[in-house]
């Protein structure tokens, strides 16, 4: 896993190089505007070729198969007040009703666990419904059922580890399948120490804190995911190392409520395809923003997409190629687009209603795709923050049309 997240943060860092040089000869540096041609979007196969991660290098082809070899499975009942404990590899189906019970993984780190959840409900007071203690890998897959995990409780810790989570995994964790998995929790929803995948399956996740956190990555490739969060929808966070917590989206639909960020990572937000919907203070927070593709819709209280300076490794950038994206933010002090460092928009249809539509400190650039600022159609790219100061060195200037 060292080795992996080392070749993904060389490529962030040489792919934001080549980015930002690229960019540089039809740049405006907070002037106040930026203008460019209103040309038309350019095609998805394009955008992706200056993307600055690979699907092809974040999925397996098995977590993106959605459904579980069954040939040699063993086949389990839950039962209440009794944990069922995975000790070595193997694919492991599921089903019943039960409480106060944990499924928990505990093999040996070469060792890849597939379970199956067949019509499983589980309902704990304070601890993970699924606890990964140790694996090279678990697959948690849903066959055609509905399933139910929820924590109601204030969760115990396992020794000195905070499992906070109704599925709390130290290792890499990917869900997929076929079926509906419902999670509730007083605390988080999923929580994963290592990589993230979600390539499939219906998941609902209702919590008082982060409803998806990893510390190394997020990817999602598809699947119907619906969050309702007080605190983050997705969140990405390494706390001993800022040049990891990435989130990837190629694809799926996301429905996100939350009360803070809907989408937070410490270094990149990836969005190459899907259809994403985003209710919170702030839509897109990270230090890289990349958009290549995909139908983004967000309505927030504080910014809606956000590059600020949280990872060391790289340049706060937002980059917009491709894809479609409206934002509409409420009334006051309020950023539709906020870079902390350059704006770059190449392609995609970007439709912004604010009364500060873009503000940022460094390069502005508007090379492609369509601008659409409160209903109007424009070629400029103001920079500006109503209540304070827009860009470097002044205010920005005011939306001319």
């Amino acid at each position: 896993m060292k080795i992996k997240r080392t070749i993904i943060t060389i490529s962030l860092l040489l792919a934001a190089v080549f980015t930002l040089s690229a960019n540089g000869s039809s740049e405006s540096a907070s002037t106040g505007t930026s203008t460019g041609s209103a040309a038309s979007g350019t095609a998805a196969e394009q955008n992706l070729a200056n993307a600055l991660m690979s699907a092809d290098d974040l999925f397996s082809n098995r977590d993106l198969k959605q459904s579980a070899d069954l040939s040699d499975a063993t086949y389990i009942t839950v039962e209440s007040g009794k944990d069922i404990t995975i000790t070595e590899a193997g694919v492991y189906v599921f089903s019943g009703s039960a409480e106060n019970m944990s499924i928990i993984v505990e093999a040996t780190s070469d060792d890849k666990v597939q379970i199956v959840l067949d019509g499983v409900t589980i309902k704990n007071k304070n601890f993970p419904c699924i606890y990964v203690k140790q694996a090279d890998k678990v697959f948690v897959t849903t066959t055609d059922s509905v399933n139910s995990l929820s924590v109601t409780g204030s969760f115990t810790s396992d020794g000195s580890t905070n499992t906070d989570a109704v599925i709390f995994s130290k290792d890499d964790l990917t869900l997929n399948g076929t079926g509906t998995l419902n999670i509730s929790s007083s605390d988080n929803g999923i929580s994963c120490k290592d990589d993230l995948c979600i390539t499939g399956g219906t998941i609902s996740i209702s919590c008082k804190s982060d409803a998806v956190e990893a510390g190394d990555s997020i990817r999602i490739a598809g699947g119907d995911i619906a969050i309702s969060s007080q605190k983050d929808g997705l969140h990405a966070e390494n706390s001993d190392d800022d040049t990891t917590g990435f989130v990837y989206i190629g694809g799926g639909s996301l429905n996100i409520s939350a009360s803070d960020d809907g989408i937070h990572a410490i270094t990149t937000v990836q969005i190459d395809d899907g259809n994403i919907t985003v209710s919170a203070r702030e839509g897109i927070e990270a230090t890289y923003v990349q958009i290549n593709g995909g139908t983004i819709t967000i309505n927030a209280s504080d910014d809606g997409i956000n590059a600020g300076k949280k990872s060391k490794s790289l340049t706060p950038t937002i980059e917009i190629n491709g894809g479609y994206i409206t934002i509409k933010m409420a009334s006051g002090d309020t950023d539709g687009i906020d870079s902390n460092g350059n704006l770059y928009i190449t392609g995609g249809t970007v439709d912004v209603t604010a009364n500060s539509p873009f503000d940022y400190d460094g390069t502005g650039s508007y090379t492609g795709g369509t601008l659409i600022v409160n209903g109007v159609q424009t070629n400029t790219i103001t920079n500006q923050m109503m209540g304070g100061q827009g860009g470097m060195g002044g205010r920005g200037g005011f939306i001319r049309f």
